[in-house]
């Protein structure tokens, strides 16, 4: 993992709104619409914080057809486990120092 990738995991997780949709996502997928009403937000808004979720790697979306053919699309959480330790952090930069992306001190 990245500096990038673990700033994208801990800036998803940093919210108290995608904290809410990781917790109605634990009782199975959901498709947007239910998703929205029972969180009481927008879609518009919860699309947000749902690509910001799914950049991170916690959730993932899939478009499906309904029976009466309309596109729903469908979210689940994906499987994490998230330990954070200075060795995470170490890692992570380390990690970006091997692709060239940190600075040399």
């Amino acid at each position: 993992m990245t500096s990038e990738e673990l700033l994208a995991l801990l800036a998803a997780l940093g919210h108290a709104q995608r904290l809410r949709v990781i917790a109605e996502l634990s009782g199975g997928r959901m498709y947007v619409s239910e998703l929205a009403r029972r969180l009481g937000v927008s879609r518009p808004l919860l699309y947000m914080h749902l690509e910001r979720l799914e950049t991170a790697g916690l959730v993932v979306g899939r478009l499906e057809l309904s029976p009466d053919g309309k596109a729903l699309k469908y979210y689940e959480l994906a499987p994490f486990d998230v330990h954070l330790t200075a060795d995470t952090v170490l890692a992570a930069l380390r990690e970006d120092q091997s692709d060239g992306k940190g600075k040399s001190t």
